[in-house]
């Protein structure tokens, strides 16, 4: 057993860091824009618990979405370093 760096993909890493950040804000503005504001007269039409859904995705389940992204996230990153060889 060496005790010699293994060499980084730099490029790659970074790659695919960027594909992951875009992707997640892309989804995080579509929920809490798109689903809280532009859609939110269609999504009333739906009530969850007596609340308009448009009011509820902009009120609540925006930030239930937002949680699941950062859990996502650091999932997605554990798996890229590791894929790229760097140690976080």
């Amino acid at each position: 057993m060496s005790n010699e760096p293994t060499k980084v993909d730099a490029k790659g890493y970074w790659s695919a860091t960027v594909k992951l950040t875009i992707s997640l804000l892309v989804i995080w503005f579509a929920v809490s824009y798109g689903a809280g504001v532009l859609l939110r007269d269609v999504l009333d039409n739906v009530s969850i618990g007596g609340a308009p859904l448009g009011f509820w995705f902009a009120q609540q389940g925006a930030i239930y979405v937002f949680v699941a992204l950062i859990f996502y996230y650091c999932f997605a990153m554990n798996k890229i370093e590791r894929k790229y060889g760097v140690k976080g």
